[in-house]
């Protein structure tokens, strides 16, 4: 990836996180950047990396410069409360993603998916772009119901907490990272896991959102905890079947970061159905939930996507990982309550991006693998 294109992504990135401090500069009934914060991360960041990822080219394409013309179109007109051109635009990237998709994979319908020859890794990536091309679908026709036809109506079918759908996908292509990255020599019983992890983990969260609009208690908290226990079970197969890359402890402090995320989801269900609930005291709990989610779990995969062409260099530097965690899960939710706080987070992220998309530092060669370390998904 150019270094412009990495300049690009970490303003962007950079934007999104310092938007979700904005209220302590504006009310949010005044404006609220929420929108900013997570559709320039999720969609604008994520959704490019992805098509980069896939269509695999040193500088991005036409249509993958289009999607993220497009995609901070549909970020600005969403924060402005334009919903017009939001009806129209998630169709038009939506078609971008599709044709990137069936260029790369070579079928309109996934069929691939289905197929006991397709590798994991390969299943979750075609996964990630259609869930990206149906997410923009849904959000157009989101957007046509609670602004203009309520044909539905939904308490949890607002158009902020549907748009979180967009971090999907960014895990999806994640995981494909991570299963990209294990042994091909494996005991027999390892294939079928993989198999199960990826079904668990598409069907899981498909069910579950859909149980959030039920509002159904004990279901949630059935399938989050599944949820759960197959993200343990991907972290035991990588951790003895990850291939021993420079990428690997990175990757590792990633799914960390996702269990941390599944545990404060059950945490927060839990609380949200209890007698004594109140949306203000569970707001700390939220917050840590969702930093981990889109800035720990889902920027380790993003990273190792950025970075494909570069290796070798030190991902699993300590200092790294633990600048990481100390901005993921410390300075963030802080920085969300106390002003002080969020600009050491702003800085200690801007900080971080830096040194994950620039520095290649001293290589540890005790982390140096004969195999080759270019992804190929």
């Amino acid at each position: 990836m150019s270094r412009n294109l990495k300049a690009i992504l970490l303003l962007i990135m950079g934007t999104a996180l310092a938007s979700g401090f904005m209220h302590h500069l504006v009310s949010p009934e005044v404006m609220n950047f929420e929108r900013l914060h997570i559709f320039l991360f999720n969609l604008c960041s994520g959704g490019t990396t992805l098509i980069y990822f896939t269509e695999d080219r040193p500088f991005l394409s036409r249509q993958a410069c289009l999607f993220l013309a497009l995609s901070l179109t549909f970020t600005v007109c969403a924060f402005m409360q334009w919903y017009g051109p939001t009806l129209v635009l998630p169709l038009f990237l939506a078609i971008i993603v599709e044709r990137v998709r069936v260029t790369h994979f070579g079928s309109f319908l996934p069929w691939d998916l289905f197929s006991g020859k397709e590798t994991v890794s390969r299943k979750f990536h075609q996964a990630a772009l259609c869930c990206l091309s149906l997410g923009l679908l849904q959000s157009a026709f989101v957007v046509l119901n609670n602004v203009y036809m309520h044909w539905l109506t939904f308490e949890k079918l607002k158009l902020d907490t549907f748009f979180l759908g967009f971090s999907f996908p960014l895990s999806l292509i994640s995981m494909s990272v991570i299963f990209s990255l294990m042994k091909q020599n494996v005991p027999p019983l390892t294939p079928l896991l993989q198999e199960a992890a990826f079904w668990i983990i598409n069907l899981g969260v498909i069910i579950f959102f859909l149980l959030i609009l039920a509002r159904l208690f004990l279901p949630q908290v059935g399938i989050a905890s599944i949820l759960f226990g197959t993200v343990g079970l991907i972290l035991y197969l990588y951790w003895h079947q990850g291939i021993r890359l420079q990428q690997k402890t990175f990757l590792t402090s990633g799914i960390l970061f996702l269990l941390i995320t599944s545990i404060t989801g059950i945490a927060y269900i839990l609380l949200a159905f209890s007698a004594d609930y109140d949306p203000h005291r569970a707001l700390p709990l939220l917050r840590l939930h969702a930093f981990t989610a889109l800035y720990g779990w889902n920027l380790s995969g993003l990273v190792v996507i950025i970075r494909r062409r570069d290796f070798p260099l030190r991902l699993h530097s300590q200092k790294v990982i633990f600048l990481h965690w100390l901005t993921v899960l410390i300075l963030c939710p802080l920085g969300y309550f106390f002003p002080l706080v969020a600009i050491l987070a702003v800085l200690a992220y801007l900080r971080l991006l830096q040194i994950l998309f620039f520095k290649s530092g001293q290589v540890d060669k005790a982390f140096v693998s004969a195999e080759d370390s270019t992804l190929t998904v």
